[in-house]
């Protein structure tokens, strides 16, 4: 019986998804497809999956809040962070998951391993950023968010050179830079950066956004989100192939 995957976002262009779990299935020898789904409403979801029988779906930008409301439960991690990014489907239930909490804390121990890190910024304040905080959350560091919401936490306008100087890690959760709209970047002093920053870009296409690219001319460490990439996706084929209970 063929078993049905795939990813709710939009846009979908850039994803690496598809080929990376088909190619996975295949290896596995496991009967299944797994396609890209690209909504341009969250409205259109439950059509989706009455479509055909799925398995498990990722969800990406900009869906990992707005899905919560459609399924009918989630576990501990997805509870906490308010965003999911995996769903399992069993026995006509959908249980939403978040595995970025774990590809992004596994991804991000490896990239400070030694470090001593005072405080991080974290740019953008939707999904994904939630599972940023959490992972930060666990590790004891401490953060302030940035967001063009003022309600939301520090601004962009707000965010003067003396002001990054109290934080030597910045994390971008938000898309600007993503392909196919390479030519943007987040409002930040980058001038005020140095060797001793430390920036991680969620962005994994392209591999060098225009936030590192900024970071690397003037010595700081960078990181982008492909290893989160396959760890979250690592997890997620874990929790689509464990046994149902």
């Amino acid at each position: 019986m063929m078993r049905h995957f795939g990813l709710i976002g939009y846009p979908l262009s850039h994803s690496f998804s598809p080929a990376y779990f088909n190619e996975k299935f295949s290896k596995a020898g496991i009967k299944a497809e797994y396609s890209a789904y690209p909504l341009q409403d969250i409205s259109e979801f439950d059509n989706l999956v009455r479509s055909k029988s799925f398995s498990g779906l990722n969800v990406t930008i900009p869906y990992k809040q707005k899905i919560i409301p459609l399924l009918d439960d989630l576990d501990p991690t997805a509870l906490e962070t308010g965003a999911v990014n995996v769903i399992k489907f069993n026995n006509n239930r959908s249980i939403g998951y978040n595995t970025d909490v774990f590809g992004f804390e596994k991804s991000l121990t490896e990239f400070l391993a030694g470090a001593n890190i005072t405080k991080a910024l974290v740019l953008g304040t939707g999904g994904s950023s939630m599972a940023v905080t959490a992972a930060l959350e666990k590790l004891k560091i401490v953060y302030d968010r940035v967001s063009r919401d003022k309600t939301r936490g520090i601004t962009y306008g707000e965010l003067t050179p003396t002001l990054i100087q109290n934080y030597n890690l910045v994390i971008n959760t938000t898309p600007l830079g993503m392909a196919p709209d390479t030519g943007r970047k987040p409002d930040i002093p980058y001038d005020t950066l140095d060797k001793n920053y430390f920036l991680f870009d969620l962005i994994y296409n392209p591999e060098n956004t225009l936030f590192l690219t900024e970071g690397l001319r003037r010595g700081t460490k960078v990181k982008n989100g492909f290893d989160m990439l396959i760890y979250q996706a690592e997890k997620a084929w874990e929790i689509w192939n464990e046994p149902i209970i």
